[in-house]
């Protein structure tokens, strides 16, 4: 078994203090210090997604005017919100001075029949199942024929990001104001990602160039999208104690997250629900579409369609995704003709003219299954906020998928169907209180914009959420003195420096699966480590996660090992540390610390503190 800690090994026994007091700190929502801007400087929101990725930039100066990137390399100036997140690697070049040139495509930059890297943001997270039609054999043997690595797929995705997003911003306010002006960049990632996944986002967008790790924000897409629509929406009707669900549909994933608004002015909310997730994203409707044409036309033509005529597959399938994904509603029982030029006529597969007739029937075979997995998403998270008997007042979609009518429209009919309260001869309180609520259903004018939007509002002002809801239980193992009546008798062994016998492995959960954390309060984690004269002080721990509802209280197989964290205990003043000696005359020196955690918007910060003053950071290797 691999141990927490390896405390068996050298015999001492780790984190163990009889007398320390193995309690948390009580976490409490309060304001969120506000940071003082020094200086004018250029926020950047990247929403590296799935399917697409969007750029916006705003100047701290003018808050209101939020640019979008629309114009892309290969968009033939066309333009467009977002960009292809897809990138390939053509046969390199040599230049004059004899220097190998890596010549890589992306974006828009593709014939519609070029092979290229597609969906590579979901191999970042070993945790999620991919969806059926990403193929991990076909991306691995791509990877291998490019020499790359997933994480090197990604940097240079996103060093291509980073370089027409400053030529852009550099045409836009000229050389001198971007010499003289701080770009900072905040990324997003999905609410429902690991830890190690984040810090792989960090990492590949520091080795693309968006400044340093510690200088790099995250934030989570369904939270940048709660902090852009609860602004837009935020002088109609917020109400303090009001919850809104934010469900992010976009290509492949669905985000959701559910807040509470705490305070209107500033707005503040905190997260009332864990997120949760799914993949249930519109790209799924395209390969639903691309099975309904091979059943209609049969496989040999539509095999020699994608082969011989990949242009009149394209404008089918461009016409599929840009109109009919968008605006097929159910309300009209209009058919829909996609566009397949060069198609011969043939009555019975519905071919006409060059164009598939398809019946309002078909197409909604195609949109349920994956309309119904959102809707039964999202009504887990109401059904949670009701238990607590918390009031939900909103469902905001946002997202590439959010923008369909189809899915608004089957959500209004899921949410604000409930029937009258029943009828009383005198109206109580409680009897409209227990009637069933209705939800509206709210969809903000730049759905698909909304992640990357909030994102430079979250670089802007300040993180809006004061606390957030744990996804997993996070904890450190330690070890303890033997106790019968608790532990095994196999687990006990005896420990010459604290000359008693003791266990290890012990489980100490810190944080519970679901519990508030505010990021102005860190969570403590207390150690004990002793020292023989001129051993190393630089100790490592292992942060340990469960994603089950009930953690166990020993370490075991089926916890996730978070990362590593290292200490440099050389920091710390010789007079805190403690000498003691054994009743053998060995001498030994015992140093009490603590070690404390930040649950940021996406991601993990933590610092080495003795005595409550801090003694620097605390360096953390994910695993």
């Amino acid at each position: 078994m691999s141990s927490a800690f390896s405390s068996r090994g050298s015999n001492i026994p780790y984190a163990f203090n009889p007398n320390a007091n193995h309690q948390s700190p009580a976490i409490s929502a309060e304001g969120v210090p506000k940071t003082t801007p020094t200086q004018d400087r250029l926020i950047v929101g990247v929403d590296f997604g799935t399917t697409y990725s969007g750029v916006a930039a705003v100047y701290s100066a003018t808050p209101e005017d939020i640019d979008i990137i629309k114009t892309w390399p290969g968009g033939n100036g066309i333009t467009s919100d977002k960009v292809p997140t897809e990138i390939a690697y053509d046969t390199p070049t040599v230049d004059q001075d004899g220097k190998t040139i890596q010549n890589i495509k992306w974006g828009f930059q593709f014939k519609p029949e070029e092979t290229r890297l597609r969906c590579i943001k979901l191999f970042l997270d070993r945790n999620h199942k991919l969806p059926s039609f990403v193929s991990p054999l076909e991306t691995a043997a791509q990877l291998r024929r490019y020499e790359k690595t997933v994480m090197e797929a990604v940097s240079d995705y996103l060093a291509q990001i980073y370089k027409h997003t400053m030529e852009t911003l550099t045409r836009r306010y000229g050389e001198t104001f971007m010499s003289m002006t701080k770009v900072e960049f905040v990324m997003t990632v999905p609410a429902v990602w690991s830890d190690s996944a984040k810090d792989a986002t960090l990492k590949a967008a520091e080795k693309a160039g968006m400044g340093k790790i510690h200088d790099l924000k995250l934030i989570s897409e369904p939270e940048a999208a709660a902090v852009y629509t609860l602004k837009a929406i935020q002088p109609n009707h917020l109400k303090i104690g009001d919850n809104f669900i934010v469900c992010d549909a976009g290509g492949g994933t669905v985000d959701l997250i559910a807040y509470k608004i705490t305070q209107l002015n500033p707005l503040r909310v905190e997260e009332s629900a864990v997120g949760t997730g799914g993949l249930c994203g519109s790209a799924f409707l395209n390969y639903r579409f691309e099975d309904h044409v091979k059943q209609r036309i049969g496989q040999e033509r539509y095999d020699m369609m994608r082969e011989k005529k990949a242009k009149t597959w394209n404008m089918g399938l461009k016409y599929f995704e840009e109109f009919v994904k968008r605006n097929f509603n159910e309300d009209e029982h209009q058919e829909v003709n996609v566009p397949f030029p060069g198609l011969p006529d043939d009555e019975e597969a519905g071919l006409d003219s060059g164009f598939l007739v398809m019946s309002a029937e078909q197409v909604k075979e195609i949109f349920n299954p994956v309309v119904e997995e959102v809707v039964n998403l999202v009504e887990g998270q109401v059904q949670t906020i009701r238990q607590k008997g918390g009031l939900v007042c909103g469902i905001v979609l946002v997202g590439g998928f959010g923008q369909s009518n189809y899915l608004y429209n089957r959500m209004k009919s899921h949410f604000n169907n409930a029937p009258p309260p029943p009828y009383t001869e005198r109206p109580t309180h409680a009897a409209a209180m227990n009637a069933p609520q209705t939800i509206e259903v709210m969809h903000p004018m730049y759905a698909w914009t909304a992640v990357v939007r909030g994102a430079v509002l979250r670089g802007l002002e300040g993180s809006m959420v004061v606390s957030r809801r744990s996804r997993w239980h996070y904890g450190t193992s330690y070890a303890t003195v033997f106790d019968e009546a608790k532990h095994p008798i196999s687990d006990r062994y005896w420990s010459p420096l604290w000359e008693r016998w003791m266990v290890s492995d012990r489980m100490q959960w810190h944080i519970a699966k679901g519990a508030q954390v505010s990021e102005s309060h860190p969570i403590s984690f207390h150690y004990t480590r002793n020292f023989r004269p001129g051993q190393s002080l630089i100790v490592e721990d292992d942060l340990i996660a469960c994603d089950a509802d009930t953690a166990p209280d020993s370490y075991r197989k089926g916890l996730i090992n978070v990362c590593t964290l290292t200490t440099d205990l050389n920091t710390v003043p010789k007079s805190l540390f403690t000498r003691l000696t054994t009743t053998k005359g060995v001498e030994f020196d015992n140093l009490d610390f603590t070690l404390d955690m930040k649950i940021e918007s996406a991601g993990l910060v933590f610092e080495l503190k003795v005595d409550g003053v801090r003694y620097g950071a605390v360096s953390a290797k994910f695993h």
